[in-house]
């Protein structure tokens, strides 16, 4: 293993249900109706392709550069404060980061990721911060692992990647990594899919220890 790229939504901040209330929250003050799938179906999309489900498939009555532009806003304040850094995440990062390349993988857009890397002091350790907005397809596609591998110059197949959803584990598993699921609490992933993981972890905080098993 030469490199481990993480999901950050779930993995190192718990921010799920952050995104899920001010999406909700957004759509039904712009017109649209929320409905029983959205959530799931969301998880993983990049920034265009979430926008795009919230004015074609929920009805919001902005464009979707304006409703990306609404969330995104919604999501910083919420941030001002600091992100909702899970507990061991950044030292969990820092222990891979003593042994491995480190890279970020997230559906978040840039603003966000560097959110969280400016707040625990990681900007230095994390050599690659992508999002689903900077390739072609968001999470289940594999683009954003593979270009953070790229990235890494590393191969994709000497990664581990560290996910949390469905969309996540399909999208690392697709760029052919060695994939640590941390199920999210509040969405559970498919246990299917969760079957074909390498490995399923408690909390970030136990990788560490599970890389050099």
């Amino acid at each position: 293993m030469d490199a481990v790229v993480f999901d950050l939504d779930g993995v190192l901040v718990d921010s799920e249900q952050t995104w899920d209330e001010v999406r909700r929250a957004v759509v039904a003050e712009y017109g649209g109706s929320w409905t029983a799938t959205a959530t799931r179906a969301m998880q993983g999309m990049s920034t265009p392709e979430w926008a795009r489900y919230l004015v074609e498939h929920l009805g919001a009555r902005l464009t979707p550069e304006r409703i990306a532009e609404v969330v995104i806003d919604a999501m910083a304040h919420r941030y001002a404060g600091g992100p909702p850094v899970l507990p061991g995440a950044a030292d969990a990062v820092r222990a891979v980061g003593e042994r491995y390349s480190v890279a970020i993988a997230s559906s978040s857009p840039p603003v966000l990721i560097e959110a969280f890397l400016t707040a625990t002091d990681l900007t230095g350790l994390v050599e690659v911060a992508i999002s689903s907005e900077q390739v072609a397809a968001g999470k289940p596609a594999p683009d954003v692992y593979l270009e953070a591998a790229r990235r890494l110059g590393v191969d994709p197949a000497k990664c581990a990647a560290v996910e949390d959803t469905t969309n996540g584990l399909k999208s690392a598993l697709a760029a052919g990594m060695t994939v640590y699921a941390v199920p999210n609490p509040h969405f559970p992933p498919d246990p299917a899919v969760l079957e074909r993981v390498h490995r399923v972890l408690d909390t970030v905080a136990d990788l560490p220890a599970a890389l050099q098993a």
